[in-house]
């Protein structure tokens, strides 16, 4: 296969093929999106927090 007829299949899979997300569906995804990645950064944040009291805790006992 030459890299026209490459080009040809993809755009005719593109066009036809693929079912494309309707603009509700693609909103209620990004929100979803947004609030998984806000749960996961504060959890990060929180466990950042806790490391970095307990560290200065244990530096604490040792100096």
């Amino acid at each position: 296969m030459n890299i026209k007829g490459y080009f040809q299949e993809s755009f005719t899979e593109l066009v036809h093929k693929v079912t494309w997300p309707t603009w509700s569906e693609l909103q209620n995804s990004a929100v979803l999106v947004m609030v998984a990645a806000l749960i996961i950064a504060l959890l990060v944040a929180a466990m950042d927090f806790i490391f970095s009291r307990a560290m200065e805790f244990i530096y604490s006992l040792l100096y």
